[in-house]
């Protein structure tokens, strides 16, 4: 028979069982591969939404320069640095003129001796004139005489032939003439080319604005369109916005935007939206926009990151719901629905987004209804839910 101390000892035994076998099943399917998933979810509402566009971009100077000579040169001067501030007109650098000045003098000379040659044409012109004028008079005369048998054939017939050799001798002088001319012109043309480009060696700013670039020295060696230095509008001053294509519908010129330079995220800087770029990229899948800002804000500097979002026109009223609530099975996008009779995968056909993740959807879907938005691993349609306020590690 049993002693009273084994039999306790056996109870306690199974009691001790009981409870592990009890813990194990609480883990199990509470907390096992067996307990129901964890999600959270959120009641479908109607309302509006406040679409908007959002992209990073640069800081750029829409009016910039290049300031440099249109002939190889040497600089001589550099009269501004980084950071000045000029005006229209102002000199900002000047090249060596090397031998400009003694080849000005050359084409004066040639010009002065051109101007002799034309004299002597002149004068040739005017003495074959009279020798045409005295030999066509006598010409007449001898014809005259010739039919009137006082004079030979034979002495008409020279006289006639001094007239045909003085008109040729006009002709020759007249070309001469047009000759010296157009010589004069060809020197005076090269010497006016010569004092334009003295002239372009001393280097204008084009525009009121900022020196942002010094490419050159004194004493360096630059050829023909290479700058020297680099100037900006201040004015001109706008933001290179890059906006993801898949989320670029309704990018249009006008759109008021709101600039958020990295220097200062505090405050924002009212712009609108000037450009939109009919070249996208490819490569990045972005499109480009250039916004200009309402007005200028101080110190802003050309390369600054900013941060863009447009405004874009009041959407209709409709359904709306978190982004990430969206899913796609089989290529169709739809939400899971916790319905009375379980879940269920609804079809709906996302619209406009705004910059809270909120999403106009439309489809078979009703206002009230509870979509799952996180869970803690895929489910279906006949998986076991808890839905909780927030996952672990994750949003709620």
């Amino acid at each position: 028979m049993m002693s009273a101390s084994a039999f306790a000892r056996r109870a306690g035994v199974a009691a001790l069982v009981l409870a592990l076998l009890g813990a194990f099943g609480w883990v199990l399917f509470r907390t096992g591969p067996l307990a129901p998933i964890r999600v959270t979810t959120v009641q479908v509402e109607e309302g509006a939404l406040a679409p908007a566009l959002f992209g990073i971009g640069t800081v750029e100077a829409r009016r910039s320069y290049l300031i440099g000579p249109t002939a190889a040169g040497r600089v001589r001067r550099v009269a501004v640095d980084v950071g000045d501030t000029v005006a229209a007109g102002q000199v900002l650098a000047e090249m060596d003129p090397v031998d400009l000045d003694e080849r000005r003098a050359a084409l004066d000379a040639s010009i002065a001796r051109a101007g002799s040659l034309v004299a002597g044409a002149e004068a040739q012109l005017r003495d074959a004139d009279a020798r045409q004028t005295l030999a066509t008079i006598n010409a007449r005369r001898y014809v005259e005489l010739g039919g009137g048998d006082f004079v030979s054939a034979s002495v008409v017939e020279a006289k006639l032939q001094e007239r045909i050799s003085a008109e040729a001798g006009q002709r020759a002088a007249e070309a001469g003439l047009a000759g010296a001319r157009q010589d004069r012109a060809r020197l005076v043309a090269e010497r006016d080319a010569l004092i334009r480009q003295k002239h372009t060696l001393s280097l204008l700013a084009p525009a009121n604005g900022v020196v942002v670039g010094r490419d050159a020295e004194p004493g360096s060696t630059v050829i023909a369109g290479q700058a020297v230095l680099r100037l900006i509008e201040p004015a001109s001053l706008w933001v290179r916005v890059r906006i993801d294509q898949g989320r670029s519908v309704g990018l249009a010129t006008g759109l008021p935007a709101q600039v958020v330079l990295r220097a200062n995220p505090a405050r924002p800087v009212p712009g609108k939206v000037v450009r939109v770029e009919p070249v996208s990229d490819s490569v990045t899948e972005e499109r480009v926009a250039l916004v200009a800002f309402d007005a200028v804000p101080a110190g802003v500097a050309v390369g600054e990151l900013a941060e863009v979002t447009l405004a874009l026109p009041a959407a209709q009223a409709g359904l709306l719901l978190p982004n990430a609530s969206i899913k796609h099975r089989g290529g169709t996008a739809g939400v899971w629905v916790n319905a009375a009779d379980g879940l269920r995968f609804v079809p709906v056909r996302p619209g406009m987004a705004g910059l809270d993740g909120q999403v106009r959807v439309s489809g078979e879907l009703r206002a009230g209804d509870r979509v799952i938005v996180h869970s803690e691993k895929e489910i279906d349609a006949g998986s076991r839910i808890q839905v909780v306020d927030r996952l672990v590690g994750g949003g709620s």
